[in-house]
């Protein structure tokens, strides 16, 4: 088992940024392969980004490659998400969760997931 906690949301005009965190309990944590995702309302959960649990390796979906950028820190269990140039359709709920596989896009891949942080991008 693992908790996951996710920080860092909050509204930001288009153009700005934010850093958003994942806190996650477990001891294993930097043996776990992280993601983040988003989730608009009524719509799916999507992939965002990706990262191995050396930190080598980084994935990310085509309509955030070269503004966002994911990070971890395995001495303090956290995973962090800088998102920059924000836009308005970067809106959404953001998810981290940890994958037992590495680089996958696919939600069906993750077994645990935090309770999400809002982001909001106003025009």
């Amino acid at each position: 088992q693992v908790q996951l906690v996710e920080s860092g949301g909050g509204l930001v005009q288009a153009g700005g940024s934010l850093r958003l965190s994942c806190a996650a309990s477990r001891r294993t944590f930097s043996t776990d392969n992280m993601g983040w995702f988003r989730q608009e309302p009524g719509k799916e959960r999507k992939f965002v980004a990706a990262i191995t649990w050396s930190g080598v390796g980084t994935y990310y979906a085509d309509s955030v490659k070269g503004r966002f950028t994911i990070s971890r820190d395995n001495a303090k269990n956290t995973v962090y998400l800088q998102m920059n140039s924000l836009k308005p359709e970067d809106t959404a709920v953001y998810y981290c969760a940890t994958s037992r596989l590495y680089g996958s896009s696919s939600t069906g891949a993750y077994d645990y997931w935090g309770q999400g942080t809002q982001v909001t991008v106003s025009s």
